[in-house]
Protein backbone atom coordinates (compact mmCIF):
# COMPACT_ATOMS: atom_id res chain seq x y z
CA UNK A 1 0.00 0.00 0.00
CA UNK A 2 1.36 3.00 -1.02
CA UNK A 3 1.86 6.37 1.39
CA UNK A 4 -0.84 8.79 2.26
CA UNK A 5 -0.59 11.94 0.08
CA UNK A 6 -3.06 14.83 0.58
CA UNK A 7 -3.06 17.85 -1.57
CA UNK A 8 -3.69 21.28 -0.13
CA UNK A 9 -5.42 23.73 -2.24
CA UNK A 10 -4.27 27.00 -1.06
CA UNK A 11 -1.58 25.49 0.56
CA UNK A 12 0.99 28.69 1.24
CA UNK A 13 -1.85 30.51 2.49
CA UNK A 14 -3.25 31.25 6.24
CA UNK A 15 -4.39 28.05 6.83
CA UNK A 16 -3.18 25.80 4.02
CA UNK A 17 0.53 26.39 5.09
CA UNK A 18 -0.74 25.30 8.58
CA UNK A 19 -2.57 22.23 7.22
CA UNK A 20 0.59 21.48 5.03
CA UNK A 21 3.02 21.58 8.39
CA UNK A 22 1.17 19.55 10.37
CA UNK A 23 0.66 16.84 7.85
CA UNK A 24 4.41 16.87 6.88
CA UNK A 25 4.87 16.39 10.81
CA UNK A 26 2.68 13.42 10.94
CA UNK A 27 4.72 11.85 7.79
CA UNK A 28 1.89 12.53 5.19
CA UNK A 29 2.73 13.62 1.73
CA UNK A 30 1.63 16.51 1.07
CA UNK A 31 0.88 18.34 -2.26
CA UNK A 32 0.72 22.07 -2.21
CA UNK A 33 -2.35 23.01 -4.61
CA UNK A 34 -1.06 27.00 -5.36
CA UNK A 35 -0.44 28.50 -8.87
CA UNK A 36 3.28 28.36 -7.96
CA UNK A 37 2.81 24.35 -6.83
CA UNK A 38 4.09 20.99 -8.82
CA UNK A 39 1.94 20.67 -10.42
CA UNK A 40 0.43 24.28 -10.36
CA UNK A 41 -2.96 24.53 -9.27
CA UNK A 42 -5.71 27.60 -10.34
CA UNK A 43 -9.23 27.21 -9.50
CA UNK A 44 -10.29 28.51 -12.81
CA UNK A 45 -8.40 26.27 -14.96
CA UNK A 46 -9.97 22.70 -14.89
CA UNK A 47 -7.76 21.52 -17.56
CA UNK A 48 -5.03 21.79 -14.56
CA UNK A 49 -7.14 19.67 -12.07
CA UNK A 50 -6.53 15.98 -13.30
CA UNK A 51 -2.14 16.52 -13.14
CA UNK A 52 -3.03 18.04 -9.49
CA UNK A 53 -5.40 15.49 -8.04
CA UNK A 54 -3.26 12.08 -9.72
CA UNK A 55 -2.48 10.15 -6.86
CA UNK A 56 -3.95 12.07 -4.34
CA UNK A 57 -5.71 10.20 -1.03
CA UNK A 58 -7.52 13.48 0.72
CA UNK A 59 -8.08 17.14 -0.22
CA UNK A 60 -8.44 20.11 2.12
CA UNK A 61 -10.76 22.58 -0.02
CA UNK A 62 -10.03 26.14 0.84
CA UNK A 63 -11.48 28.78 -1.89
CA UNK A 64 -9.62 32.37 -2.15
CA UNK A 65 -11.15 35.06 -1.69
CA UNK A 66 -14.11 33.30 0.22
CA UNK A 67 -17.07 31.29 -0.16
CA UNK A 68 -18.88 33.33 -0.38
CA UNK A 69 -17.73 35.24 -3.62
CA UNK A 70 -19.29 34.48 -6.75
CA UNK A 71 -18.61 31.82 -8.80
CA UNK A 72 -17.19 29.45 -5.47
CA UNK A 73 -19.87 27.34 -5.39
CA UNK A 74 -19.66 26.23 -9.07
CA UNK A 75 -15.89 26.38 -8.17
CA UNK A 76 -15.08 24.16 -5.93
CA UNK A 77 -18.59 21.58 -6.39
CA UNK A 78 -16.80 21.11 -10.07
CA UNK A 79 -13.39 20.38 -8.36
CA UNK A 80 -14.60 17.95 -5.71
CA UNK A 81 -16.66 16.05 -8.25
CA UNK A 82 -13.13 15.44 -10.14
CA UNK A 83 -11.49 14.43 -6.92
CA UNK A 84 -14.25 11.33 -6.54
CA UNK A 85 -13.34 10.70 -10.00
CA UNK A 86 -9.51 10.22 -9.17
CA UNK A 87 -10.71 8.66 -5.67
CA UNK A 88 -9.85 10.65 -3.45
CA UNK A 89 -11.53 8.94 0.53
CA UNK A 90 -11.17 12.18 2.57
CA UNK A 91 -12.38 15.97 2.17
CA UNK A 92 -12.22 18.93 4.41
CA UNK A 93 -13.99 22.06 3.29
CA UNK A 94 -13.09 25.29 4.89
CA UNK A 95 -16.02 27.51 5.62
CA UNK A 96 -17.84 30.49 6.44
CA UNK A 97 -19.97 30.92 9.76
CA UNK A 98 -23.48 32.85 9.13
CA UNK A 99 -22.44 32.96 5.14
CA UNK A 100 -25.27 31.55 2.97
CA UNK A 101 -22.82 31.83 -0.31
CA UNK A 102 -20.71 29.48 1.81
CA UNK A 103 -23.54 27.41 3.13
CA UNK A 104 -24.62 26.59 -0.81
CA UNK A 105 -20.99 26.16 -1.52
CA UNK A 106 -21.09 23.61 1.18
CA UNK A 107 -24.34 21.79 0.04
CA UNK A 108 -22.89 21.74 -3.44
CA UNK A 109 -19.78 20.29 -2.19
CA UNK A 110 -21.56 17.70 -0.33
CA UNK A 111 -24.01 16.60 -2.96
CA UNK A 112 -20.88 15.10 -5.17
CA UNK A 113 -18.63 14.46 -2.04
CA UNK A 114 -21.59 13.01 1.06
CA UNK A 115 -18.22 12.44 3.44
CA UNK A 116 -17.35 15.88 3.37
CA UNK A 117 -16.26 17.35 6.48
CA UNK A 118 -16.55 20.95 7.20
CA UNK A 119 -15.32 23.32 9.18
CA UNK A 120 -17.37 26.01 9.22
CA UNK A 121 -15.28 28.69 10.65
CA UNK A 122 -15.80 32.70 13.19
CA UNK A 123 -13.76 35.23 12.21
CA UNK A 124 -9.97 34.08 12.07
CA UNK A 125 -7.76 35.91 14.94
CA UNK A 126 -4.86 35.45 12.71
CA UNK A 127 -6.65 38.14 10.80
CA UNK A 128 -5.25 40.89 13.08
CA UNK A 129 -1.76 39.51 12.80
CA UNK A 130 -1.08 38.00 8.94
CA UNK A 131 -4.29 39.56 7.44
CA UNK A 132 -5.58 42.54 5.96
CA UNK A 133 -5.76 43.80 9.50
CA UNK A 134 -2.29 43.60 10.99
CA UNK A 135 -1.33 46.74 9.17
CA UNK A 136 -3.97 48.74 11.54
CA UNK A 137 -2.74 47.17 14.90
CA UNK A 138 0.52 47.87 13.89
CA UNK A 139 -0.21 51.90 13.47
CA UNK A 140 -2.77 51.86 16.47
CA UNK A 141 -6.20 51.69 14.53
CA UNK A 142 -8.03 48.69 13.39
CA UNK A 143 -10.97 50.31 10.88
CA UNK A 144 -13.87 48.25 9.38
CA UNK A 145 -17.17 49.26 7.89
CA UNK A 146 -18.95 46.83 10.83
CA UNK A 147 -20.18 48.23 14.24
CA UNK A 148 -18.30 47.15 17.34
CA UNK A 149 -19.71 43.73 17.66
CA UNK A 150 -19.03 40.53 19.89
CA UNK A 151 -17.19 37.69 17.63
CA UNK A 152 -15.50 34.32 19.31
CA UNK A 153 -12.47 35.01 17.34
CA UNK A 154 -11.31 31.35 16.28
CA UNK A 155 -7.51 30.44 16.42
CA UNK A 156 -6.08 28.99 13.31
CA UNK A 157 -3.97 26.55 14.87
CA UNK A 158 -7.08 24.43 16.04
CA UNK A 159 -8.79 25.11 12.62
CA UNK A 160 -5.67 23.77 11.24
CA UNK A 161 -5.63 20.59 13.59
CA UNK A 162 -8.59 19.71 13.05
CA UNK A 163 -8.36 19.52 9.62
CA UNK A 164 -5.89 17.21 9.57
CA UNK A 165 -7.40 14.95 11.58
CA UNK A 166 -10.09 14.99 9.64
CA UNK A 167 -8.41 14.08 6.65
CA UNK A 168 -5.99 11.33 9.06
CA UNK A 169 -8.23 9.82 10.99
CA UNK A 170 -12.10 8.07 11.16
CA UNK A 171 -14.44 9.42 12.27
CA UNK A 172 -15.25 12.85 11.06
CA UNK A 173 -16.67 11.67 7.40
CA UNK A 174 -19.73 13.66 7.15
CA UNK A 175 -19.72 16.23 9.60
CA UNK A 176 -19.99 19.92 10.17
CA UNK A 177 -17.75 21.51 12.94
CA UNK A 178 -19.01 24.98 13.86
CA UNK A 179 -15.76 26.77 15.18
CA UNK A 180 -15.01 29.19 17.18
CA UNK A 181 -13.00 30.59 20.10
CA UNK A 182 -14.26 30.09 23.82
CA UNK A 183 -15.86 33.65 24.38
CA UNK A 184 -16.82 36.19 22.46
CA UNK A 185 -14.86 39.95 22.37
CA UNK A 186 -15.63 43.16 21.12
CA UNK A 187 -13.46 44.58 18.64
CA UNK A 188 -12.46 47.16 20.97
CA UNK A 189 -11.95 44.88 23.34
CA UNK A 190 -9.80 42.66 21.43
CA UNK A 191 -7.77 45.77 20.38
CA UNK A 192 -7.04 46.65 23.95
CA UNK A 193 -5.60 42.89 24.28
CA UNK A 194 -3.19 43.69 20.90
CA UNK A 195 -2.48 46.94 21.88
CA UNK A 196 -1.33 45.57 25.62
CA UNK A 197 0.49 42.76 24.14
CA UNK A 198 2.44 44.99 21.62
CA UNK A 199 3.21 48.04 23.84
CA UNK A 200 1.08 50.87 22.36
CA UNK A 201 -2.49 52.36 22.31
CA UNK A 202 -4.69 50.23 19.73
CA UNK A 203 -8.17 51.63 18.91
CA UNK A 204 -11.27 50.02 16.99
CA UNK A 205 -12.50 52.66 14.20
CA UNK A 206 -15.71 51.66 12.25
CA UNK A 207 -15.66 53.31 8.98
CA UNK A 208 -17.71 53.39 5.61
CA UNK A 209 -17.82 50.91 3.49
CA UNK A 210 -16.32 53.41 0.79
CA UNK A 211 -13.27 54.30 3.25
CA UNK A 212 -12.23 50.64 3.58
CA UNK A 213 -12.28 50.37 0.27
CA UNK A 214 -9.91 53.25 -0.74
CA UNK A 215 -7.92 52.07 2.13
CA UNK A 216 -7.56 48.51 1.13
CA UNK A 217 -6.43 49.64 -2.45
CA UNK A 218 -3.86 51.89 -1.02
CA UNK A 219 -2.92 48.44 0.77
CA UNK A 220 -2.69 46.83 -2.75
CA UNK A 221 -6.20 44.74 -2.39
CA UNK A 222 -7.80 44.70 -5.74
CA UNK A 223 -10.85 46.85 -5.37
CA UNK A 224 -13.54 44.01 -6.74
CA UNK A 225 -11.73 42.45 -3.57
CA UNK A 226 -12.47 44.47 -1.16
CA UNK A 227 -15.54 45.11 -2.06
CA UNK A 228 -16.70 41.84 -1.91
CA UNK A 229 -15.11 41.90 1.67
CA UNK A 230 -16.97 44.82 2.72
CA UNK A 231 -20.24 42.90 1.98
CA UNK A 232 -18.82 39.98 3.59
CA UNK A 233 -18.30 41.72 6.80
CA UNK A 234 -21.55 43.43 6.85
CA UNK A 235 -23.49 39.97 6.39
CA UNK A 236 -20.85 37.88 9.19
CA UNK A 237 -20.25 40.69 11.61
CA UNK A 238 -23.83 41.71 12.60
CA UNK A 239 -24.34 40.13 15.65
CA UNK A 240 -25.19 36.86 13.93
CA UNK A 241 -22.46 34.92 14.81
CA UNK A 242 -21.58 36.36 18.59
CA UNK A 243 -22.43 32.82 20.05
CA UNK A 244 -19.23 30.35 20.76
CA UNK A 245 -19.60 27.19 19.82
CA UNK A 246 -18.31 23.95 21.04
CA UNK A 247 -16.96 22.59 17.83
CA UNK A 248 -13.43 22.60 18.67
CA UNK A 249 -14.19 20.28 21.51
CA UNK A 250 -16.26 18.00 19.39
CA UNK A 251 -13.62 17.88 16.94
CA UNK A 252 -10.55 17.54 19.57
CA UNK A 253 -11.49 16.73 22.57
CA UNK A 254 -10.16 19.82 24.54
CA UNK A 255 -11.57 23.58 24.92
CA UNK A 256 -10.70 26.36 21.87
CA UNK A 257 -7.66 28.50 22.18
CA UNK A 258 -8.50 31.61 23.51
CA UNK A 259 -8.11 34.74 22.34
CA UNK A 260 -5.96 36.17 25.10
CA UNK A 261 -2.93 33.29 24.03
CA UNK A 262 -3.47 33.94 19.81
CA UNK A 263 -2.38 37.38 21.60
CA UNK A 264 0.37 36.38 23.54
CA UNK A 265 1.70 34.36 20.82
CA UNK A 266 1.65 36.62 18.05
CA UNK A 267 3.38 39.35 20.14
CA UNK A 268 6.00 37.20 20.96
CA UNK A 269 6.59 36.23 17.46
CA UNK A 270 7.31 39.88 16.93
CA UNK A 271 3.64 40.46 14.61
CA UNK A 272 3.30 43.80 15.76
CA UNK A 273 6.96 45.12 16.10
Amino acid sequence: MRNQRILVTGGTGMTGRRVSHQLAERGVDVRVGSRSGTPPFEWHDPAAWDAVLDGVDGVYLCFHPDLAFPGAAEAVSAFAARAAEHGVTRMALLSGRGEDGAERAEEAVRAVFADLTVLRCSMFAQNFSEHILVDGVRAGTVALPVPDVPEPFVDLADVAEIAVRALTEDGHAGRLYELTGPSALTFAEACALMGEAAGHPVAYLPVTPADFVAEAGRAGIPPEVATGLTELFAEILDGRNAKPTDGVRQALGRPAGDFAGYVARAAAEGAWS
